[in-house]
C-alpha cells in the first residue's frame, strides 16, 4: 500500500507542474491543493483490506488520458474517496471529489459528459427523460443517454479520442446502467474509441438468482441473456458483453477495465453515494431486486413515501392481512408516485434481514391477496422479469420453490458464461 502512495504522489507532482504551466497563479495554487487533498485519499487509506476503487488509482489510468480528448460516462456516484467512505449515503465535499472535477482540475481535456438514468448529478425521476445541458459548475456539455439517445451518435464522438465510464450499478439486470454501458461499448466500437471502465463494488454481487432473460422479451431494462441477480462488477459485466459479443454485429470493444484493489464477492459493501433517488440506502439497495417485480403490477414499492424499495403496498390488498399503511406524495426522484394521495396496505420490510436470494413470497402472496387478479399485472412486467413464465406460474399458483426450480438449468449455464469474466473470487 505504501508503494501506491509514492507512486500516486510522484504522478501527481508531475502533472501539477506540466498542467501549471499554463494556468495563472490563483489556478495554479488551487490546482496544487486539489492535488494535496486526492493524495490525502491514500494516506487516510487504514489497511490493505480497505476496498480501492477504480477511480483512486489515478496512477493507472490518467497516463492514458496524456494528450487525449476525453468523454466521460459518469453520475453523482462517479467519485475519487478523500478517505474510507461512509455508509451515510449523504453527499460531502470532505469525504470525495467529483471524478470529472477532479479531472478538470489536472487539466485533463473533457470534451462531454455522457449522463444515464437519473441525469449527471442523480436527481432525475426513474423514467424521467433527463435533457441535454451544461453542467454549471465545470461549463462542459452534458449529453443524455436516456430518452430518445440512448446510444452516443457518431456526431457526439467525433471530437473523441478515449471514454470513460464510471458510475455505481447495483446488480440488477433491469437496472439500467448496465444497458447504458452496452450501447456506449457498442458506439465507442464503431468508432474504434478504447473504453476505461473505472470499477466499483457490486453491492448486490453476493449471489446469482432470477430467470435468465428471454431475448425476444430484451428491453432497455434487460438486454442480455443473464438472471436478474448477476453478481457481477461492472468491470466484469463490460467483459462478458465483449466476450460474449452481445454488440451489434458481434463486433467488440477496445476496453480497458482498472480492477477494484482488496476486493472479492463475498465482502459486504456499503455505498457512500445513493446511486440513484429512490435507493437512498443499504435497505433499499438489497431489497431492489426483490421489490423492482411490483414495478409491473399495481403495487407501490414506496416511491413517493421516504422509503422507497422498503416497503409495498396497495389499496387493493386485504387490511385484514397487510396491516402496515402509507400514502405516497409527491416528493424529489418521485414526482407522480403510483397511488398518489390513497391509502395503501401493505408491509414494512425495513426490519427484515438482508436477502442472499432473491424474494418471490411477497409478490406471490400479494397476488393471492388482492382485490382484482385480472389488473395485478401489467405489461411491464414481463419485461422486468424477462419472459411471460414467471407471470403465468403464478397464476397458475405455483409457490416460490417450484417456480424458482424451473431457472436451475439457466442458472447453471450462466455460472459457467460468467466464470470466463470474472476479476475477482
Amino acid at each position: 500500500m505504501r508503494f501506491n502512495v509514492v507512486k500516486n504522489t510522484v504522478l501527481l507532482f508531475v502533472l501539477v507542474m506540466i498542467s501549471c504551466a499554463n494556468l495563472s497563479k490563483s489556478e495554479a495554487k488551487n490546482l496544487k491543493s486539489e492535488i494535496i487533498k486526492q493524495n490525502e485519499v491514500l494516506n487516510k487509506i487504514e489497511n490493505d483490506s480497505t476496498i480501492i476503487v477504480g477511480a483512486n488509482q489515478m496512477e493507472s489510468y490518467l497516463p492514458l488520458l496524456k494528450g487525449k480528448r476525453v468523454g466521460i460516462v459518469a453520475n453523482q456516484t462517479s467519485v475519487i474517496f478523500k478517505h474510507n467512505p461512509t455508509s451515510s449515503l449523504e453527499p460531502s465535499n470532505d469525504a470525495y471529489s467529483h471524478l470529472v472535477d477532479s479531472l478538470v482540475l489536472l487539466n485533463i481535456d473533457i470534451k462531454t459528459v455522457f449522463a444515464p438514468e437519473h441525469g449527471f448529478r442523480g436527481t432525475a425521476d426513474a423514467g424521467e427523460h433527463v435533457k441535454d445541458g451544461i453542467d454549471t459548475k465545470t461549463n462542459l456539455p452534458i449529453v443524455s443517454l436516456y430518452g430518445k439517445n440512448k446510444k452516443p451518435s457518431p456526431g457526439q464522438l467525433k471530437n473523441i479520442d478515449i471514454i470513460i465510464f464510471d458510475i455505481q450499478d447495483v446488480g440488477a439486470r433491469f437496472y439500467t446502467y448496465i444497458s447504458s454501458l452496452h450501447y456506449v461499448m457498442e458506439a465507442s466500437a464503431e468508432a474504434r474509441i478504447p473504453v476505461i471502465i473505472l470499477d466499483r463494488p457490486n453491492p448486490n454481487g453476493h449471489y446469482i438468482d432470477g430467470p435468465i432473460l428471454e431475448m425476444e422479451h430484451t428491453s432497455f431494462v434487460g438486454m442480455h441473456p443473464i438472471p436478474v441477480v448477476h453478481g457481477m462488477t461492472i468491470g466484469e459485466y463490460a467483459k462478458m458483453i465483449n466476450g460474449e459479443k452481445w454488440l451489434a454485429n458481434g463486433i467488440q470493444c477496445e476496453l480497458n477495465v482498472i480492477p477494484l484493489k482488496n476486493y472479492n464477492h463475498s465482502v459486504s459493501y456499503s455505498l457512500p453515494i445513493y446511486p440513484s433517488p429512490n435507493l437512498p440506502n443499504d435497505k433499499s439497495i438489497n431489497l431492489y431486486p426483490s421489490l423492482c417485480f411490483f414495478e409491473g403490477t399495481n403495487v407501490s414499492v414506496g416511491r413517493g413515501t421516504k422509503f422507497p424499495f422498503q416497503i409495498f403496498g396497495s389499496p387493493f390488498l386485504n387490511p385484514k392481512l397487510y396491516d402496515f399503511e402509507f400514502t405516497p406524495e409527491p416528493n424529489f426522484g418521485s414526482k407522480y408516485p403510483k397511488h398518489q394521495d390513497k391509502l395503501c396496505h401493505g408491509k414494512n420490510l425495513i426490519l427484515t434481514e438482508n436477502l442472499k436470494i432473491l424474494n418471490l413470497k411477497w409478490l406471490i402472496e400479494a397476488y393471492n391477496n388482492t382485490e382484482n387478479k385480472a389488473e395485478f399485472f401489467n405489461t411491464f412486467f414481463t419485461k422486468l422479469a424477462g419472459t411471460k413464465k414467471l407471470q403465468q406460474q403464478i397464476e397458475a399458483g405455483l409457490n416460490e420453490e417450484q417456480i424458482k426450480a424451473t431457472w436451475q438449468e439457466g442458472l447453471k449455464n450462466f455460472k459457467k458464461t460468467k466464470a470466463k469474466y470474472l476479476i475477482y473470487k
